[in-house]
């Protein structure tokens, strides 16, 4: 499964993506990610962005690694 992509919500921190994937911004330029598995910002405060620098944690950013319930 080497061509698997695999998204992991972290509780309380970034999302990690792993395997074959491209970063692009909205205008379609390519992010270098520089490895296989990164770690991206949910909380909006690194200031590495797409990237997390560990910001969550100061800031005190809360949520779960599983989806919200349906309304």
């Amino acid at each position: 499964m080497d061509d698997e992509v695999m998204v992991t919500p972290c509780e309380d921190g970034p999302l990690l993506v792993r395997g074959p994937f491209e970063l692009v911004t909205q205008d379609g330029e390519r992010i270098e990610r520089g490895r296989s598995t990164v770690a991206l910002c949910r909380c909006g405060g690194s200031s590495t962005k797409p990237f997390c620098d560990g910001s969550h944690k100061a800031l005190g950013f809360r949520a779960p690694s599983e989806p919200d319930p349906p309304p």
